[in-house]
């Protein structure tokens, strides 16, 4: 089975917790992505969270919030779901199916991002047609439905 540092998307984009969140949402849109992970600093990129396209929509547009003044620390989720560069590509399909997730940051020992992998990462690279679909299947339902 492939490793997670088989299948990580290693050029990772990051964002400071005192960085705007027009600043990550400008980010987004730029390089293409949907989530960027938040690091401590620069020098260490430990990771200490992650805004998504989804909690600026949910923390910023629908709280009638401001992104040019809203810093990310304050809609960034804090307990981020992550795997190591090591781990089979089954134990990210299965924290994916778990927590609903479309995207997993991958990160060292002492929790330096090194890569994230996405939910079309694990679509291209997993070997198993039916469980790939069980888990889309199982990040999309809302609340257990």
């Amino acid at each position: 089975m492939k490793k997670c540092n088989e299948v990580m998307t290693k050029k990772t984009f990051f964002c400071l917790p005192d960085d705007l969140a027009v600043d990550a949402a400008q980010l987004m849109k730029n390089e293409h992505v949907g989530a960027i992970p938040i690091v401590e600093d620069q020098q260490t990129r430990k990771l200490v969270g992650i805004v998504t396209d989804r909690d600026l929509t949910i923390r910023i547009v629908a709280e009638g919030l401001d992104a040019k003044s809203t810093k990310v620390e304050s809609i960034m989720t804090r307990n981020v779901v992550t795997c190591k560069a090591e781990d089979d590509l089954q134990t990210v399909v299965d924290a994916m199916s778990k927590h609903q997730l479309r995207r997993i940051p991958v990160v060292d020992d002492d929790n330096k991002i090194l890569g994230i992998i996405a939910q079309a990462d694990v679509a291209i690279h997993f070997d198993h047609p039916k469980k790939t679909a069980a888990m889309v299947k199982e990040i999309s339902q809302v609340n257990g439905q």
